[in-house]
């Protein structure tokens, strides 16, 4: 796996974001997907090798956890345009 050992963290949105994390796992990277709390979600058709996590990012204490996953992590994919919540 040309990827193996790369760990990517994967901001949860729409845009390409998720299709690129999909993309990165399957060529071995380990992709942890952080997802909003409380969100409805239907199947993830691009979840596929992906871990996720679900972190409310309007507390300090989920902005300190998300903070330490992007520390340890070689990729950081964030989805979110200016303005957008």
């Amino acid at each position: 796996m040309a990827l193996l050992g790369v760990k990517v963290i994967e901001l949860a949105g729409l845009a390409p974001a998720p299709f690129c994390g999909m993309i990165l796992a399957d060529f071995g990277a380990k992709v942890i997907r952080v997802d909003r709390t409380k969100v409805f979600s239907t199947v993830d058709t691009q979840g596929r090798g992906k871990q996720s996590v679900a972190l409310n990012l309007k507390t300090p204490e989920g902005v300190a956890l998300l903070r330490r996953l992007c520390v340890q992590s070689d990729v950081v994919l964030e989805p979110y345009r200016k303005g957008q919540n």
